[in-house]
């Protein structure tokens, strides 16, 4: 395929690697270009700048800093927002250059990362994610999988670092039913991490998470909607190398019923649901639900590489959460008998200015219910 035929799709708060229309005839490996002579990634640089900017305002904003870009005198208030921007920014790069790195290494024409800058009102984190374009297909099931796997568990692992601080330097508190807020939903991972770290259980006490915590839930969140089994995102290159064409085309299209379903069924049980699965429904339709095939196709992964396939999977299921968005209105309070003990919560908590209150106020908590 030439390279000019290739196409990339970006997709809301997700890194991902192009797409390729159709099956195409495999070209000749082409090494990967050196460094020497490269014209300066401006439009990349401009870009990640633009993204850091946009990100660094979500984050002071979340603060409670006051930044307006009318008024250039408050943008000196932007340092407040660099705790939540930079390890953001940070996995999210981490996620691009896993595929950027692992393409070389597989010989795969490959561009810099190109970083999608978003709004930043509360509680959208200010960037889309990103991407990477390939100009070559991978020859092999093997090196598709290295190279869609890469970014995932390179992204996870800054992530993780990531929330393990955050919560070490995060605040436990009883549970306001008074005030309302956003609620982020918590993935195995992220409580287990609560557990450990904090030492209580997070159904049942009020986390006030710190910013770069609030980063790491974002990146586990990034993680787990690029290892969605479906098309052409990280976890259809997973399936593809796993099951092969046959078994991707089964699973991406149960992978895509299942967005549909994760909204509707609950709507139709009358509880809870993500109305963000609605609209994955409908962009896994525009990215295509197929595979491009690669020069192999029948060679399965064997011994570890095959392990780490699973593993994979297995990453998915702990980073993913079936709600992870959800609105609060206020409640009254509650009185409890002295006999029961305190009830707890965990909820990140918007004021209802819509401002996200200054960290020392508890600004972050996050509901299970």
């Amino acid at each position: 395929m030439e390279p000019s035929s290739a196409r990339s799709a970006t997709s809301p708060v997700v890194t991902e690697i192009p797409r390729f229309d159709g099956v195409a005839p495999i070209p000749e490996m082409e090494p990967a270009p050196r460094r020497e002579g490269r014209r300066f990634p401006i439009v990349n640089v401009v870009l990640f700048l633009l993204t850091l900017f946009a990100t660094t305002m979500a984050g002071a904003l979340a603060n409670g800093a006051e930044v307006s870009l009318w008024q250039p005198a408050s943008l000196v208030n932007l340092v407040a927002g660099l705790s939540f921007s930079l390890p953001l920014m940070a996995i999210l790069l981490a996620h691009e250059m896993g595929h950027y790195l692992t393409s070389r290494h597989h010989g795969v024409n490959a561009t810099l990362p190109f970083f999608i800058p978003g709004p930043w009102m509360v509680p959208l984190p200010g960037t889309l994610g990103a991407f990477i374009r390939m100009k070559s297909l991978p020859r092999s099931r093997r090196a598709m999988f290295d190279i869609g796997a890469a970014g995932p568990w390179a992204g996870f692992i800054v992530a993780l670092i990531a929330t393990a601080i955050g919560l070490r330097m995060s605040q436990v508190s009883p549970l306001d039913p008074s005030q309302g807020g956003i609620d982020f939903g918590n993935s195995i991972i992220f409580w287990v991490l609560s557990r450990v770290l904090l030492g209580v259980n997070p159904n049942t006490v009020e986390i006030s998470l710190h910013p770069l915590a609030l980063a790491g839930w974002y990146g586990i969140f990034v993680t787990t909607l690029n290892l969605l089994p479906v098309g052409q995102l990280d976890g259809g290159h997973v399936a593809y190398a796993l099951f092969g064409p046959r078994g991707h085309r089964l699973v991406s299209r149960l992978a895509w019923l299942g967005c549909l379903g994760l909204a509707v069924v609950p709507l139709v049980l009358g509880f809870e649901f993500w109305p963000g699965w609605f609209l994955w429904f409908l962009i896994v339709i525009a990215l295509g639900l197929g595979h491009p095939s690669t020069g192999d196709i029948e060679t399965p992964l064997r011994g570890p590489r095959r392990l780490a396939a699973w593993a994979t999977v297995g990453l998915f299921i702990i980073t993913f959460v079936p709600v992870p968005l959800s609105i609060v209105t206020p409640k009254a309070p509650v009185v409890i008998p002295p006999s029961e003990g305190p009830r707890y919560s965990v909820m990140y908590r918007v004021a209802s200015s819509g401002a996200w209150r200054p960290h020392a106020a508890l600004p972050y908590s996050n509901l299970i219910r």
